[in-house]
This record gives structure tokens, sequence and C-alpha cells, in this order.
């Protein structure tokens, strides 16, 4: 910096000496034009991504092409200073590449953080959900859990989502263990879990006293002082709004709780807890967990960012292949699976808590079985182009779908899931995918799917009359 300075001084002080001011105001001009201002390139994570170290080679390749140009433009040479600043640029620009090939070498070379909802808090651009670490048919032993849990840290990612419904109170409880054993910064990692009104009768509903019990007990499971975010999952129908929103007021003015959320809320019922909060001066949520993937696009392309608009609430998202429990392979890739009938209605999901409700409504899900095998042919056929061109891509499904996921700019996180170190590796090889997604690849998707959300048109209430 302090070398171009040099050079431009120089080449003022070489301008002064001109009697005529025409002529000094045109030199001054050609110096600025031919010795630009530095760019300065600021990367929000400490691994840089593939998009900004590209960007700074472009930009820093522009600034030597100019300055080459000013000096074959017939101004007057500023002598040593000017030689020295391309030799650093040269080196610059050399160490910039020298850098940019070994963060290719590293797990995640694309991971980004960015602010959740309209909050201050900083998360990685992926995350880890425990479900397929600490839940049923997760990691073999604890060590396993451990190493994935390290890999994903050292990787970068600073957001580890828990959940009293994954595993019962093993994962908060292995996770706490993980977390005292590596004693790392309380500041360098985010800690998110749900509540969950489940099924039994002395943990039912979201009342108060559920709220703040929940939240008490897993501090203790954690061994945490604070947990950085706590999620609502899913809305109590028998639960006024405002005791929800309530407690999660009280437990966030105790220091027990940061910031809170919700889980596969409606966007209508996320409108209802925000206009509660304004109304009695509550904390409002700053983010929703919701599926997304290449089959369920509805609510996070539609929904999610108009209430990121409106009221700053932000998109934490999640889909079965990225957690790991759909296959990447090509003859396998979660056809059965996706071909669920039960999404095909707006906010539902391919969500394995649907089943819970399943039973409940034997007799209306009854008919969905029957179209199952049509529903399978036709998922069949659009899994296997999406396979087709992941191979073509040089990657697996799952690295696709995960990249896929990333491009749209309203999922500030994305949650992944690892049984092993491997498949967590494989997952985050994913990111150096994303640059790749150019136009033509992604209108190829589109083209695939054919399932591109849009709003339903206006019609006047005075039509309907």
């Amino acid at each position: 910096m302090s070398r171009l300075m040099l050079c431009n001084l120089g080449n003022a002080s070489t301008a002064g000496n001109d009697t005529n001011n025409n002529a000094n105001t045109n030199s001054s001009m050609e110096d600025d034009d031919y010795y630009p201002l530095p760019t300065i390139y600021r990367c929000r994570a400490p691994i840089a991504s593939l998009d900004c170290m590209e960007e700074f080679n472009g930009g820093s390749g522009g600034a030597g092409g100019g300055g080459g140009g000013g000096g074959g433009g017939g101004t007057v040479d500023s002598g040593i200073h000017c030689s020295n600043t391309a030799g650093t640029k040269e080196q610059l620009l050399t160490n910039c590449i020298a850098a940019q090939a070994q963060r290719l070498q590293h797990p995640s070379p694309g991971i980004r953080y960015r602010n959740l909802g309209k909050s201050g808090l900083r998360v990685s651009n992926v995350g880890l959900g425990t479900w397929t670490t600490f839940g049923m048919g997760g990691c073999s032993n604890e060590e396993t859990a451990e190493a994935v849990v390290a890999l994903a840290y050292e990787s970068g990612i600073n957001v580890f989502d828990l959940s009293e419904a994954h595993s019962g109170h093993r994962a908060e409880i292995q996770f706490g263990r993980i977390l005292l054993r590596r004693a790392w910064n309380r500041s360098s990692y985010v800690v998110t879990t749900k509540i969950y009104w489940n099924t039994k009768a002395e943990g039912r509903g979201l009342s108060r006293k559920h709220i703040i019990e929940s939240v008490q007990a897993s501090l203790v499971r954690l061994q945490l002082s604070y947990i950085d975010i706590v999620m609502i999952h899913k809305v109590d129908p028998m639960c006024p709004m405002e005791e929800i929103v309530r407690a999660m007021n009280y437990v966030i003015s105790k220091g027990w709780v940061m910031y809170w959320g919700t889980s596969r809320w409606t966007p209508v019922e996320i409108m209802e807890a925000y206009t509660n909060c304004r109304q009695f001066n509550c904390v409002t949520p700053i983010v929703e967990q919701a599926e997304y993937h290449l089959f369920y696009r509805e609510k996070p392309e539609l929904y999610m960012p108009e209430l990121y608009n409106k009221i700053g609430v932000g998109l934490m998202a999640w889909s079965t292949v990225t957690i790991g429990m759909v296959s990447s392979k090509p003859e396998d890739c979660g056809v059965s699976f996706f071909s669920r009938s039960s999404y095909k209605n707006k906010y539902s999901s391919f969500s394995w808590t649907e089943d819970e409700t399943q039973s409940l409504y034997k007799e209306e899900y009854g008919w969905k079985e029957k179209s199952a095998d049509d529903e399978t042919r036709k998922y069949s056929d659009k899994l296997r182009d999406v396979c087709a061109l992941a191979e073509r891509l040089g990657c697996s499904f799952g690295q696709l779908a995960i990249a896929w996921s990333l491009k749209n700019e309203s999922v500030q996180c994305l949650l992944l899931g690892a049984s092993n170190i491997d498949q967590l590796y494989e997952s985050l090889q994913s990111l150096q995918l994303i640059p790749k997604l150019n136009a033509n690849i992604m209108n190829e998707i589109e083209r695939i799917l054919d399932n591109k959300p849009s709003r339903p048109p206006m019609i006047s209430t005075l039509a309907l009359r």
C-alpha cells in the first residue's frame, strides 16, 4: 500500500513541475486512471470461498493491467517505486493463487458466514444436524460421534443442531460431554435445540411450565450456561400464542437462551407469533427451520423470503438428502422415500415427524396409498435424470442436492448430517460444486424437475359473490 502511495506521489510531483495548468490537470487525471485505488476484497469466512478468490484474482489482474497501460502511455516514470509496485503485485497474485490451491485441498473451501435472519448472530452457511450422528442408526459409538463433531468444527462449521425428539435426551448428553472434553471457546460455536410437544402425558403441549422446564433440563444435559437458539418444534393448537411468546421472552430475559425460533410452522403461524411479540413487547423469533430440497420448494422459495423481508425471520433448511437419510447412489436415490404422497399438502413435507400423525388419520391417508405406484414412477424418472446429471458433473446425487440448495440465497444455513467422518467429508466437498452450477445447469435441473413453485393468481372477492 505504501509503495502504491509513493508511486502516485512521484507522478504527482512530476506533473507539478509543468507550468501549464491544463497539463497538470490532465496528468493528474491520467495518473488516477493508470494507478487506481486498490479494491479491498473482504471474505466473510476464515476459509475463503471460491467466488471470493476468483473475484480477487480477477480484480488483481485488472489492476496490474491498468498499471502496465500507464507505463506505456507516455507519462513520466516514477523510478524504482513503480517497478517495486509491479513486483509487489505479481508476488501478491502468486501468493493468492498458491493460497487458493491450498484451500482447494481443504474439506470446506466454500464455507461462508452470514447473519441468521436480521439478527446479529453470525452462522456458517452449513451446520451439523445431529439426528444421524446421535440418533437411531447413527454413529456406532461416542468416539465416532466425537470425530464427526470435531471434523465439522475444524472445517469451519459453527452451528450444531440438537433436539430431544431425535434420540430422546441422549443427543444432548453426548454432545455436552464432547464439548466438555474439547473445551472449545464458547463464543466460537452456536448450539440450537428444540422444544418438542410430544404425546407423553408429562411433556405434552407448549405451556409456560413445559417450555421453562425443557430449557432448564437442556442446560443441565448440555452442561452449558446458555443455549444460543431454542426452537419451538410445531405449534400447540391448545396453547395460546401469547403464552408461548411470553415464555420464550422469559427464558431469554433470564439469560438461559439468546434467541428463539420456530420449526415446521406455517407462515400464518409465524406471523401470528410476531404480532403477539410486538403487541406484548417480547423478543421476536429470528429463524424458521424448514425442509428444503429438490422436491419440496414452495414454502422456502415463496414464503420464507417474504417473511425475511417483512419481519426478519431467516431460513435454516434441512432435507432428507443432506442429513443422510437418502442414499446418494444412482441406483438407490431414495425413490420409495420421495414417493410419499403426504407432501402434496402445501405445508407438509417428507419429514419423519409425519409418521406420528398419520396413525391418527389412517382413513384420510388411505386413499393416498393407492397412488403410491404412480408417484413412485414419477419421482423415479426425475431422480434418474438428476442422478445422470450429477454423474456428468462428477459428483454424487447428495452433493448436487446440497449445492443446489445453497444456491438459493434465502437459505442462510443448511443442516448436514453424517454418521461417520467419510459421509461428512463427502457432504463438505459439495461446496466446491456451487460455482459450477451456472445458469445452464440450473435451467437443466428446472427442466428435469418441472416443479418450480408459483403463487396462485389473485382473485377478487367481488368476483366470488
